[in-house]
């Protein structure tokens, strides 16, 4: 995986946990865990169940860094900035499609199993929000009905992304084409409220 890509996924994320301090009176401090939380938290589960050792972040500081540069610039300008509605929703869905194939792919390189690989992705993808709504006292996204496909557009988009790979020539563009899977996915669900059913005890 190109660096640029694991880069932009860390910034993306750690924009949409400043972005999801909004309304909880968080200072600048608290802003920066959040957004730390969501940028890293996936990749740094994600490693230790595979046994990497150090995780990703400590190995290579520059994924920290840009983190917290992205962190800041979102709690400076934001405030002065109009977002729409769904912004937080969206910076989230970029963020899903980019963890998540990384994910999947980091567990193929180190010889995992296909079903491993697909669940490592999805831990990439949905940890670090799991750990942001935690801290910010919410149920995580992923466990809400309303927030329609989400953990399942990861399984989708890493799911075809390693079938390319599998029983086609080994390509950088089958990567590309698995994220923009999860993204359209993810917005398309947002879009026309997809969703699985919900269980209602009787």
């Amino acid at each position: 995986m190109p660096l640029w890509v694991e880069y932009l996924a860390c910034a993306v994320c750690a924009a949409s946990g400043v972005l999801a301090a909004k309304g909880k009176q968080m200072d600048l401090f608290g802003a920066i865990m959040l957004a730390l939380a969501t940028a890293l938290g996936g990749g740094t589960i994600r490693d230790i169940c595979l046994g990497v050792r150090p995780v990703f972040w400590v190995a290579a500081p520059d994924y920290l860094t840009y983190s917290l540069i992205a962190a800041v610039v979102t709690f400076t300008l934001a405030p002065h900035l109009r977002f729409p509605g769904r912004a937080l929703a969206v910076a989230d869905a970029f963020g899903l499609a980019l963890f998540g194939i990384i994910g999947t792919e980091k567990a193929l390189d180190m010889q995992a199993p296909i079903c491993v690989a697909l669940f490592m992705g999805v831990i990439t993808g949905v940890a670090g929000g799991m750990l942001r709504d935690v801290l910010r006292d919410e149920m995580p996204t992923v466990f809400r009905s309303e927030i329609y496909l989400y953990s399942t557009a990861i399984f989708g988009g890493a799911a075809v992304f390693v079938m390319m790979e599998h029983w086609l020539t080994p390509s950088p563009s089958h990567r590309y084409i698995g994220m923009a899977l999860i993204l359209v996915l993810r917005l398309a669900a947002m879009r026309w409220r997809l969703g699985l059913p919900v269980y209602r005890g009787r």
